[in-house]
């Protein structure tokens, strides 16, 4: 089963619906926004990032045209240090690449072990965009489905200001 069909398979498992866009591969929001201008929806950025002994792990979810302040991060998480996770533990926690990074990811982590941040500024009523784990398609589903995904998967989840 290739990354797509996987998140597929559980989307529909949870009975989430979901729109798709296709397009070329695409590596950073900004990128895969070209693809999705007029859709509705909350266009969203996924950060993996570490402490500095790569001992906690988080994934960040924020409005794709805001810039973490990973300092003040740091501080809401009670970290002295957080930075970007290695392209290594990116792949060995959540199974992708860089520009692969997405909430689904979380199918991947089989010690559960990352913890998951939405920025407050994104909640609402409008679906949140999401690579399915491939770098083609891009996933628009509500925060409401998201819940039922975190769930079903045993993850709690924050949501911060920043």
């Amino acid at each position: 089963m290739n990354p797509y069909e996987q998140v597929k398979a559980e989307l529909d498992k949870l009975d989430i619906k979901f729109d798709m866009v296709e397009h070329p591969a695409v590596y950073t929001s900004e990128e895969a926004d070209k693809y999705v201008v007029g859709k509705a929806g909350m266009k969203v950025k996924s950060l993996f990032l570490t402490d500095n002994k790569k001992r906690n792990f988080y994934l960040v979810f924020m409005a794709d045209d805001k810039r973490l302040d990973i300092k003040k991060f740091a501080e809401r998480v009670n970290e002295k240090h957080i930075k970007f996770a290695s392209e290594k533990i990116l792949f060995d926690k959540l199974g992708l690449r860089p520009g692969f990074v997405s909430i689904f990811g979380l199918l991947n982590n089989s010690a559960r072990d990352v913890k998951v941040y939405f920025e407050k500024s994104i909640i609402g009523e409008l679906p949140l965009t999401f690579h399915p784990n491939d770098n083609t398609k891009t996933l628009f589903v509500k925060m409401s489905d998201l819940k039922k995904f975190l769930n079903d998967l045993g993850y709690e989840y924050n949501v911060i200001e920043m």
